[in-house]
């Protein structure tokens, strides 16, 4: 049976006005803003961590992080620690002051989709983060492949993606309904498209040459639990793999 606090919370948090849903998460209320929100320092540590520990370094590259979240605290982080320039991409955020761009002449915001980017002769980035973002996305594909385009041929990715329904104490639940009830009763409006690790690994090696996907957590008792109510689309047939939670995704090569 679906757990009932689950579907009365979903359908709440389904029907909430775009107002109360900023106001829940300023004061970080049932709704948890991502970490380059409400710890932008964390976050960007947590790039430079990845990058040192795939044996590059920030000094003097382009960054970009796809879906800020309106802090800029983390792109002046990266600045801080040697990158040349840092692309912020969030068109869901206010554009920012022009007082503020002016500040920090070395980073660049990009309140608009993606594509606007590389269509406005944004220069090629040589690295590209992201946090808890892809699993929000709703047409991968055509973000993947606007991300392909606004990477320098020997640039390279760093996604950590969140695989678990976003009310997390029930972290495979949205996996237990078809399309036409996630869509039209039980998404929430940050939406969640509910794919897969094989499912990223796919899209992203249609843009580029080298991709690898690592499971960075997983519950495995959580997906044992719920496997059965699972729907067969959701599921590989390698029970370790599919109760994988979080994944960091890496890429490079574009095409």
């Amino acid at each position: 049976m679906p757990p009932l606090d689950y579907l009365v919370l979903r359908l709440i948090r389904r029907h909430l006005p775009d107002r109360a849903i900023r106001a829940l998460l300023r004061r970080g209320l049932i709704i948890r803003p991502g970490l380059e929100t409400r710890a932008p320092q964390a976050a960007s540590r947590r790039f430079l961590d990845v990058l040192k520990t795939a044996g590059d370094t920030i000094t003097g590259r382009r960054v970009m992080i796809f879906g800020y979240g309106g802090r800029f605290d983390v792109g002046v982080g990266l600045l801080r620690a040697g990158a040349g320039h840092v692309v912020l991409v969030d068109p869901y955020v206010s554009p920012p002051p022009a007082s503020k761009l002016k500040a920090e002449p070395a980073l660049t915001v990009v309140s608009a989709p993606l594509d606007s980017y590389p269509c406005s002769g944004g220069k090629p980035v040589d690295l590209v983060f992201s946090n808890s973002v892809m699993e929000h996305v709703g047409d991968v594909a055509r973000a993947v492949k606007d991300l392909a385009r606004a990477t320098a041929p020997r640039g390279q990715h760093f996604h950590f993606i969140d695989l678990r329904d976003h009310f997390f104490r029930h972290p495979f639940e949205m996996l237990c309904y078809s399309e036409r009830q996630w869509r039209r009763f039980l998404n929430p409006g940050s939406n969640l498209n509910r794919l897969r690790a094989g499912d990223y690994e796919r899209l992203f090696a249609e843009r580029f040459g080298q991709v690898k996907v690592e499971t960075l957590y997983s519950d495995l008792p959580a997906f044992r639990a719920v496997r059965a109510r699972i729907r067969p689309e959701f599921l590989s047939g390698n029970n370790e793999r599919d109760a994988a939670t979080h994944i960091l995704l890496r890429a490079s090569r574009p095409s």
